[in-house]
């Protein structure tokens, strides 16, 4: 063989979608013949790849924060563009609930289901405002870390960020290391995201096997209103989003965004699959000290998915099942909750929290939640791939307004994934250049 000759290398993609299928084979066996060992072998290997994802997340979270608000002095109008983030986070989320509430209400998720207020039980933890303004403070600066609150974790950062800013030079040597820690942790977390091939087997497959079709058809209708709710917010209303506002080729967006978009259909987790998010932002030609702001903010706080279709959705289930009729008021407070209270699923996998604070808010039992924990692992899939689509959206929308973005860099993006790309490639030596947002 030549040594020019390039060594066959299966492309990302391909790998994720070779751990479906053979996840959804192994699952149908395992299910349909009974076979016990592999239930457990695939629920422990999907554990694994979850528990891994999770080993970071504290760390991950709170170095990304903190190094994220420094960069903001690299960055002028810092404190305009942090406002249009936080803007189109809201505006987009006000657009997916809308959706969301439109879908409950014309397909009646709960109607027809066999479900009775029996079959619900109050759930372990319980999320309400008071809950969530008090939760915001932590008591110690350790049961944060230890009980993986994120919610806490980004308020201390955000602290530590804003106060490394004050002191200016005297914090350099903090900043420095911060900066090198959040470099060790993404590097840690890359090797990770590479065994989503593995991880996508485990968990596709124990969930087949575990659920089958059997528990799907009593949700058939809940379940399909949050797949198609979230397909078109992915593929009707981002597209029109790019295409109108930020003047860009949707095709390219995807060519872009979809490693990030699969792993995080797989994995489940926004803060897991955040290293990968934030590097298909910035070769969308985001710039890297807006990115790596706005990715972060974005994993932790934006939630189109677990955060508005589905509580949305959710909320009219539990009404129909236990017949009570909601209002005008009662889905305003819906669109209320999901635009200010999404920072309360913390880019973990599930979005049990939000769900109970959005029915504490309507007065609606809690014991609907333990309706819906049976098919949460399969909805919350695409609502994640929803969320971390909106995390690279707002990024590319915000940027375009602004003059910031990379036109060349968005239009010539694809070919390999950022996975593919050897580790070692060289970095361009040129120094890095002051963002300026336009007025």
């Amino acid at each position: 063989m030549s040594a020019n000759t390039k060594s066959f290398k299966v492309p990302f993609w391909a790998q994720i979608l070779t751990g479906l299928l053979l996840g959804a084979a192994l699952g149908w066996i395992a299910r349909s013949q009974d076979v016990s060992w592999l239930v457990t072998a695939l629920e422990k290997i999907g554990d694994i790849f979850v528990g891994l994802l999770k080993l970071a997340v504290a760390p991950l979270v709170f170095f990304a924060i903190l190094v994220s608000i420094t960069n903001l002095r690299k960055v002028n109008n810092a404190a305009r563009l942090a406002g249009r983030t936080l803007l189109w986070f809201m505006i987009t989320s006000l657009i997916a609930v809308a959706i969301g509430l439109a879908i409950g209400l014309v397909t009646n998720p709960g109607a027809g289901t066999g479900l009775t207020p029996k079959d619900g039980e109050l759930p372990e933890k319980t999320g309400s405002w008071l809950d969530f303004l008090t939760g915001i403070v932590p008591t110690d600066v350790i049961t944060p870390f230890t009980e993986l609150n994120v919610l806490q974790i980004v308020f201390m950062a955000a602290v530590a960020g804003i106060a490394a800013l004050q002191l200016g030079e005297k914090a350099q040597p903090i900043l420095a290391l911060s900066e090198s820690v959040l470099e060790l942790l993404q590097k840690a977390l890359w090797w990770v995201i590479r065994l989503a091939p593995l991880g996508t087997v485990g968990l596709i497959g124990y969930a087949i096997a575990t659920y089958g079709w059997d528990l799907i058809g009593k949700y058939a209708t809940f379940t399909a209103d949050i797949y198609i709710g979230c397909a078109l917010v992915l593929f009707g209303v981002y597209p029109a989003l790019l295409a109108t506002v930020a003047k860009a080729s949707p095709i390219q967006f995807f060519k872009g965004a979809w490693p990030a978009i699969q792993l995080a259909f797989v994995s489940r987790s926004s803060v897991g699959t955040m290293p990968l998010t934030q590097k298909v932002t910035e070769r969308l030609g985001v710039p890297k000290e807006y990115a790596s702001f706005a990715v972060p903010f974005g994993a932790t706080t934006k939630m189109d998915g677990c955060a508005a279709i589905y509580p949305a959705i959710a909320a009219i289930f539990v009404a129909q099942i236990f017949d009570i009729q909601l209002g005008i008021g009662d889905y305003l407070l819906i669109a209320f909750v999901s635009v200010v209270g999404s920072a309360a699923t913390a880019g973990l996998t599930g979005a049990t929290v939000m769900l109970t604070l959005t029915l504490s808010t309507l007065g609606l039992p809690m014991e609907g939640v333990g309706l819906l924990l049976a098919i949460d692992p399969i909805v919350d899939m695409m609502r994640t791939a929803t969320n971390v689509a909106g995390q690279a959206l707002v990024p590319v929308i915000v940027s375009a307004r602004e003059g910031l973005l990379d036109r060349t860099a968005y239009d010539s993006v694809g070919g390999a994934s950022p996975v593919d790309e050897p580790e070692d490639r060289p970095v361009p030596a040129d120094e890095p250049r002051a963002v300026q947002a336009t007025a």
